[in-house]
């Protein structure tokens, strides 16, 4: 059963669909941000193998069917999708798969294919590479009665709306598409792309349609419920904290140490693995280091980390000058595949020892916020912590006095939350709510 949150029918209300790679999840949303009811299904419920769209969508179903039991189905207004972002199916004229999808992480292996994308495209581009979407798009136009090559989000949209050639800027991103001029650019044709076959691109938050006959029938929505263009699970999760202005940054503390920061400029820096994604007039830059939870984790199981971080006085510093890698090299904010651990000399107090290797950690995240800032970014205003970490208050003390900015509280990390927050924005914007 869904998990309804206050009372079951105040107002509108806007849904949220997250389709990630272990589970769907449902958000729906009141107009004041606050959430109504959450639901979540696992992937694995409906016997997953292998990327399989008759298995995102079952899971979405059950997901949302949870969510609808325990909300006012009458109240709501608009639904939005996110997925993960570079992953990419075709599909015929009626929407149909035709091949089984490559997912965010699989590689093209064409050497062709790669050669006449890094011949063509932008060295700033975020369609260079194995995983690229326009590598896949440009593997999976070669099949046989193939009308589109759709992003995941696009799939799952297109079966509420029956519409199966909508994207949005922020899924289209790693196919190409130029978020600057908003539009699919020239050199992408010169690479053998089928033009045809690539959507029509909107903004994260424009209407794309409304729910078609036989999906209102199937949730017993409204005929007249607005599908709204989503966006990755990446920005979804950003937009959940409730981060907003230019300068807000939101810090994900999980098994790596991932940043991002609203600007008001585009920042690139392939060497980085920097690119933006546009949101609005904004555009949301940001890294990822190899360093994080995993390393922690090889050194102390959570419940000793929890125990010895009681005993850690986060206002002195150990003067340990750690880098903590949990292997050899780092993608960001020091881009060097050779650079080794930094874990020593090893004090005899473990409360010591964790404490220089959270500092590192905060270190590597203060360095990366310069980074992002030498390269055009704004500069950091304040942070919102996601992930795991998130939790440690010795941590958190360590982290605000590294940074020192203000930190404010995640209003959720739930990527369904941000896409709720979408679905919410366009049905205002709209005048349907």
């Amino acid at each position: 059963m869904a998990r309804s949150i206050g009372p079951l029918s105040i107002g509108p209300l806007s849904i949220g669909i997250d389709i990630g790679t272990s589970g769907a999840r449902a958000v729906a949303m009141r107009p004041d941000f606050s959430i109504a009811a959450r639901s979540a299904v696992p992937l694995d419920r409906f016997g997953q193998n292998a990327p399989d769209p008759s298995v995102w969508w079952s899971a979405v179903g059950a997901a949302l069917t949870e969510l609808l039991s325990g909300i006012d189905r009458a109240a709501v207004r608009s639904i939005a999708v996110d997925g993960t972002s570079g992953t990419l199916l075709p599909v015929d004229g009626t929407g149909r798969p035709l091949a089984e999808p490559l997912m965010y992480n699989d590689k093209v292996d064409d050497d062709a294919i790669l050669a006449v994308i890094a011949r063509e495209a932008p060295a700033a581009s975020a369609a260079l590479g194995a995983t690229s979407g326009l590598a896949k798009a440009l593997w999976f136009q070669r099949r046989p009665g193939v009308a589109a090559v759709l992003h995941q989000a696009d799939w799952i949209a297109g079966q509420f709306s029956g519409r199966f050639n909508v994207s949005d800027e922020n899924n289209a991103l790693k196919t190409g598409y130029d978020v600057e001029a908003r539009r699919w650019p020239d050199w992408i044709a010169a690479t053998g792309m089928r033009m045809e076959l690539l959507p029509r691109v909107v903004k994260p938050g424009d209407i794309a349609g409304t729910l078609s006959a036989s999906a209102a029938d199937l949730f017993g929505l409204a005929r007249d419920v607005a599908v709204v263009a989503g966006t990755t699970d990446g920005c979804a999760s950003f937009l959940a904290t409730g981060a907003a202005a230019v300068g807000d940054g939101v810090t994900a503390l999980g098994s790596s140490l991932t940043i991002k920061i609203l600007s008001d400029r585009p920042i690139s820096a392939p060497q980085f693995g920097i690119y933006s994604h546009r949101l609005g007039d904004a555009y949301l830059a940001g890294g990822a280091s190899n360093s994080g939870g995993k390393v922690l984790a090889q050194h102390f199981p959570l419940a000793r980390i929890i125990e010895l971080s009681a005993a850690i006085d986060p206002m002195t510093e150990t003067g340990l000058d750690y880098y903590p890698l949990p292997a050899v090299g780092e993608r960001f904010p020091v881009a060097d595949p050779a650079l080794p651990p930094r874990l020593t000399p090893r004090p005899a107090d473990d409360a010591d020892y964790l404490k220089g290797m959270l500092e590192g950690i905060a270190e590597i995240e203060a360095l990366g916020y310069r980074r992002l800032a030498e390269l055009g970014a704004p500069r950091l205003n304040s942070v919102r912590s996601v992930g795991g970490g998130a939790a440690n208050a010795a941590w958190t003390a360590i982290r605000q006095r590294k940074l020192g900015v203000d930190f404010l509280p995640a209003l959720s990390d739930e990527a369904a939350a941000g896409t709720a927050r979408l679905a919410l924005m366009g049905a205002i914007e709209a005048g349907l709510l």
